[in-house]
């Protein structure tokens, strides 16, 4: 898996390539956690995210209890699929999706 970072100000954009599974869920979480300070708007653009996992999904919740006190978190670009698990999993009720 690739991350694409993209920092302007507040807005930190966090965009996966491939799949963010127990392999890869780690390094996506070393990174939150390290470029935090300062983020205001944290976006994870999913438009090139192939398949999300149990552990990529503890990443996003995470992020969101991280978030909850500095600003906002936002999921754009999901696929179908991505989006059927987020239903599934209650975590559409959770996440701000775009």
């Amino acid at each position: 898996m690739t991350i694409n970072k993209t920092k302007n100000g507040g807005e930190l954009v966090l965009a996966p390539v491939g799949r963010l599974d127990t392999v890869t869920a780690p390094e996506l979480e070393a990174l939150v956690k390290s470029e935090l300070d300062g983020v205001t708007d944290l976006v994870f653009d999913f438009s090139a995210l192939d398949y999300i996992s149990s552990a990529g999904l503890r990443v996003l919740l995470s992020s969101q209890k991280a978030m909850a006190a500095k600003g906002k978190m936002v999921v754009r670009g999901a696929n179908e699929t991505i989006k059927e698990i987020f239903e599934v999993t209650g975590f559409s009720d959770i996440l701000t999706i775009d």
